[in-house]
C-alpha cells in the first residue's frame, strides 16, 4: 500500500509526522511524494491558530478529491484539528474515514488500515499519553539537521494559547531518552541537532529527579559527530565538526543563569537566543498571563548579550491583543528599535471562542491590528538590513544545505535557524570545486540583503 503524508504546522508537528511515517514503514508500506499515487492519504494538522486550522481544512477537501476521483481508499487526519474541534469535527467532514489526536499517533497504522473507532475518532486525554515512545522509527524529512524534541505540551496558561488544551500538560522526556536518539541522529549524518519543546527553557523541572536543559545541552554538546566520509565532513576531508546544538522556543521566565553559560561554553552550541516575548507593556502581559516586565526582559537580554559574545536574539510579539492600545504599541516599538533583535517574528493576535482572552473587553479593529504589523515589521526590516551589514568583509562558518544553480549554494550560519530566519548564499568559482552538501563550509560575505547573506567560499 501506498501512503501520502502530508505535515501541516510547525516544528514539533513534524517531529509526530516523522514519527507516524516511521511506523508506517515498519508496517512494510511505502510513502510516496503524490497524493495521486496513494492508496491512503495522511493530514497532520495544526490549529494553533485560525489562519492555521483554515489551511489544515483546506488541504483535507483539497486531498479528498483523490477519493473520488484517484485511487485513494482512505484519509485520516491526525493532530490538533481533531483535538481542538473534537466534539463536532467528524459530523462537519464526512470526507474523513478516521481522525486521530495528539495523544493517539502510536494508532496511526490502524487508522490507515481502517480500524473502526467510536464515531470514527480516536482522541484520547493527552495528559495521559508519555511524551515519545522509545525505540520508535523515524523518518526524516529533512537534510543535514533534525528536529529533537524534548518534552510535549505546556502547563503555563497563557490566555491567548491553546496548547494545553491540544497537548496537555508538559511532560519533559528522560534525558537518557533524548541523548540516545541524538546519537542515532548523528550516526545517521545529521549536522545540526534542533531542541523544540512547547516551552523548552523549562525542560525537566516536572521530571524526578528534576533535570535541566543546562545538563541536557552539555551532554549533547559532547557527543561525537558522524565520520568516515559520511556528509558533514569537511570539504578538506579532514574530521567531521562537532554537530551544531541548537535551543527554540525559550521562555523569558525559565531561562537561567546555568543555560547561559552552558551556551557561552560550547562553541559547538548555537549562541541563538529564541525568545519569545509576545509584549512589553505591563497591562498586556497581565491580560495574556505572561509574569514578566519591559525591565525584566531587559534586563535578561542584555545579560544574555554580556555573557555570550556574538549572541543571536530573536523573538515573536503579538499585536492586535485584546484592550492593546496606542501607547502599548508605542511601548512594544520603541522596545524592538532599542533592543535590535536579530530576528523578529510578528502574529496578528487570532481569536476564538475556546480562548479565554476572547472574554477580554476592547478587542481591537482588525484595521488598526494590521497597520501595527506593518509598522513593527517595516521596523525590524530597517534593523535586520543594518545589523546584517555588519557581516560584510567577515568569514563565516555554514551549514550547506542545497545547490541552487550551477556555482551557487544555499545554507545557513549559526545565527540563522531552519525555516524562520534568512539564508546565506555561497557563490563558487569555476576552478573552485563547490562546498558538499551537508557539510561545513567557510565563506566570506560580500553582500547582505534585509533577511540574506551572500559571500564567496573560501
Amino acid at each position: 500500500m501506498n501512503i501520502y503524508f502530508l505535515s501541516l504546522g510547525c516544528a514539533r508537528n513534524l517531529v509526530d509526522s516523522e514519527i507516524m511515517m516511521g511506523r508506517i514503514k515498519r508496517a512494510g508500506w511505502a510513502l510516496v511524494d503524490e497524493p495521486e499515487e496513494a492508496d491512503a492519504i495522511v493530514v497532520n494538522t495544526c490549529s494553533f491558530i485560525e489562519d492555521a486550522a483554515d489551511e489544515s481544512i483546506e488541504m483535507i477537501l483539497e486531498l479528498a478529491y483523490y477519493k473520488q476521483e484517484g485511487r485513494c481508499k482512505r484519509l485520516v487526519v491526525a493532530g490538533c484539528l481533531p483535538e481542538r474541534y473534537r466534539e463536532q469535527i467528524a459530523s462537519q467532514m464526512p470526507e474523513v474515514d478516521a481522525f486521530i489526536g495528539t495523544g493517539a499517533y502510536d494508532h496511526i497504522v490502524e487508522a490507515v488500515e481502517g480500524v473502526k473507532y467510536a464515531g470514527g475518532c480516536l482522541l484520547p486525554d493527552p495528559d495521559r499519553t508519555s511524551p515519545q515512545e522509545k525505540d520508535v522509527p523515524r523518518t526524516l524529512s529533512t537534510s543535514h539537521m533534525a528536529y529533537l524534541k524534548v518534552a510535549e505540551g505546556c502547563s503555563r496558561h497563557c490566555t491567548y494559547c491553546i496548547i494545553p488544551k491540544l497537548r496537555g500538560k508538559k511532560r519533559s522526556r528522560l534525558p537518557q531518552e533524548v541523548i540516545a536518539e541524538a546519537q542515532g541522529l548523528l550516526e545517521s549524518g545529521v549536522k545540526e541537532l534542533v531542541l523544540v519543546a512547547q516551552d523548552t527553557t523549562s525542560y525537566g523541572n516536572d521530571l524526578k529527579p528534576t533535570a535541566s536543559l543546562s545538563r541536557l545541552v552539555e551532554s549533547l554538546a559532547g557527543l561525537p559527530a558522524d565520520s568516515g566520509g559520511q556528509p558533514g565532513a569537511r570539504v578538506d576531508g579532514s574530521a567531521p565538526e562537532p554537530a551544531w546544538i541548537r535551543v527554540l522556543y525559550g521562555h523569558p521566565e525559565s531561562i537561567d543563569d546555568a543555560f547561559i553559560k552552558t551556551v557561552a561554553s560550547h562553541p559547538n552550541v548555537c549562541s541563538y537566543f529564541d525568545i519569545p516575548i509576545q509584549h512589553v507593556s505591563s497591562s498586556i502581559l497581565k491580560k495574556m498571563g505572561r509574569m514578566y516586565t519591559s525591565d525584566d526582559l531587559e534586563r535578561l537580554f542584555d545579560k544574555i548579550r554580556s555573557q555570550v559574545p556574538g549572541a543571536s536574539l530573536r523573538t515573536t510579539s503579538i499585536v492586535g491583543f485584546p484592550g492593546e492600545n496606542d501607547k502599548d504599541f508605542a511601548a512594544l516599538l520603541r522596545f524592538v528599535e532599542d533592543t535590535r533583535f536579530d530576528h523578529l517574528g510578528v502574529f496578528l493576535y487570532s481569536d476564538s471562542g475556546d480562548l479565554p482572552s476572547h472574554a477580554l473587553s476592547n478587542h481591537v479593529p482588525a484595521q488598526v491590528a494590521r497597520e501595527r504589523y506593518d509598522q513593527l515589521m517595516s521596523c525590524q526590516l530597517d534593523i535586520s538590513a543594518r545589523n546584517y551589514q555588519n557581516y560584510i568583509g567577515q568569514t563565516l562558518e555554514v551549514l550547506v544545505e542545497e545547490a541552487v544553480e550551477d556555482g551557487l549554494f544555499a545554507g545557513r550560519a549559526a545565527f540563522q535557524a531552519p525555516e524562520v530566519d534568512g539564508m546565506t548564499y555561497i557563490r563558487s568559482g569555476p576552478e573552485q570545486p563547490g562546498p558538499r552538501i551537508g557539510s561545513f563550509s567557510r565563506i566570506r560575505v560580500t553582500d547582505a540583503m534585509e533577511y540574506d547573506l551572500i559571500g564567496d567560499a573560501v
